[in-house]
């Protein structure tokens, strides 16, 4: 049973935090564009990025204050990637940066900047500007809810979650916010995710913890196979909850972790639920492997398969599309040990086919949340994978992202 439960106020839930979003200039149709997080002293910053050569000129930045290991604030904006800008753009990231720094009285290299939304846009950094200082102003321990409003481009709802931790030497808090419907495929290493705890957590065991809860967690959902430009996850712990620093491993870093990855996974599942069109979340759990890389890898080419999730979307038990995508994804295997069920139905075993109830398959892939597994017959090791189902309105909004 879990040792931790969930309460209200995303990323601000922390103590010491406080956040704000609003509408600066960028999007057209009036929403929310621009958000800004800020702790009230100093906090440990770990971070991971997308893998894409074409880094956006916010992850560029970022990834040096990651470095710096201390951060105070950081600023988004939505609607707009500066991704494929120049040097212009790296400029236009640094902006960001000294406009927050300025604002909130605090250094420049202090703040990390992240961006999303169409690529290859130059950035209208006077408005940003002008947005952030205002922003700055209006900064709430209450504002979680409209800046991770501000950070969505095609999703359809803002996605937060926050849950208290009951360590040894007292409660902790940890927050959260993550955008992106379209564009996920994440290889950290259009995905943002920002993360904030009030516990005081060594820095190499902050990485630590994220790294290691982003592999199961963030690395393990696709939408559409697209990673993108601006992947970034972001996490600080500022120590404001007063309970001793998490220095070492220890019972209650390993109860952190277990609370971070559930932050995590939370906001990982959203970001499928919601991908562009979807009405079903998958989940694609692969066993018996030998080695977990093998299951990682199936489960991600099945996940990944375009027939497979329009399968899903008519409600098909087309069994033969899960078992020829994990057939191409270039792991060796034995058919006549493969099993195939689609939730606790057997459809395939030992190299044939078997008898099912395709009435009781169809009513199973109608629900809005569907499990397949694959049991490899080969091994130990496995994976579990989350997608959606493909559908007529992906391709809608994808045809006429830019206009």
């Amino acid at each position: 049973m879990l040792e931790f439960q969930e309460v209200s106020g995303g990323i601000t839930a922390p103590v010491g935090f406080r956040a704000g979003g609003s509408h600066c200039g960028i999007k057209k149709n009036g929403n929310p564009d621009l958000a800004l997080l800020f702790s009230e002293r100093p906090a440990a910053i770990a971070g991971m990025f997308t893998r894409n050569i074409f880094k956006s000129a916010a992850v560029l930045y970022s990834q040096r204050i990651v470095r710096y290991g201390v951060a105070r604030a950081v600023v988004v904006n939505s609607g707009n990637a500066n991704a494929a800008t120049g040097a212009r753009g790296e400029r236009d990231a640094e902006a960001m940066a000294e406009a927050a720094a300025e604002s909130l009285g605090i250094s420049s290299d202090q703040v990390a900047v992240a961006s999303t939304g169409t690529i290859g846009v130059l950035l209208p950094i006077d408005r940003i500007k002008k947005g952030i200082g205002e922003l700055s102003r209006r900064l709430d321990a209450a504002g979680g809810e409209i800046s991770a409003q501000a950070i969505m481009t095609t999703d359809t709802f803002p996605k937060s979650i926050a849950v208290t931790v009951p360590l040894s030497t007292g409660k902790i808090t940890i927050g959260g916010m993550a955008k992106g419907a379209g564009m996920i495929c994440p290889d950290m290493a259009t995905m943002l995710a920002f993360v904030t705890t009030d516990a005081a957590v060594e820095l190499s065991l902050l990485s630590r913890a994220l790294r290691e809860a982003v592999e199961t967690t963030f690395n393990s959902i696709t939408v559409d196979g697209d990673g993108s430009t601006n992947d970034t996850i972001l996490i600080l712990a500022n120590g404001a909850s007063g309970t001793p620093a998490i220095d070492r491993v220890s019972d209650d870093y390993r109860l952190f972790c277990s609370a971070l990855e559930h932050v995590c996974a939370e906001l990982a599942k959203m970001l499928v639920r919601d991908g562009e069109g979807a009405t079903k979340l998958v989940e694609v759990n692969v066993g018996g492997a030998e080695r977990k890389m093998d299951a990682e890898k199936i489960a991600k080419t099945i996940a990944n398969s375009l027939l497979v999730k329009t399968a899903i979307f008519g409600s098909d038990a087309n069994w033969g599309r899960i078992m020829a995508a994990a057939g191409r994804a270039g792991v060796a295997l034995d058919p006549g040990r493969i099993e195939i069920r689609l939730g606790d139905l057997l459809m395939f075993e030992k190299g044939s086919p078997v008898p099912f109830d395709e009435d009781r398959a169809k009513r199973l892939l109608s629900e809005k949340e569907i499990q397949l597994h694959v049991n490899l017959g080969m091994g130990g090791e496995s994976a579990t994978v989350y997608t959606c189902d493909l559908t007529y309105d992906y391709i809608k909004i994808n045809a006429s992202y830019r206009t």
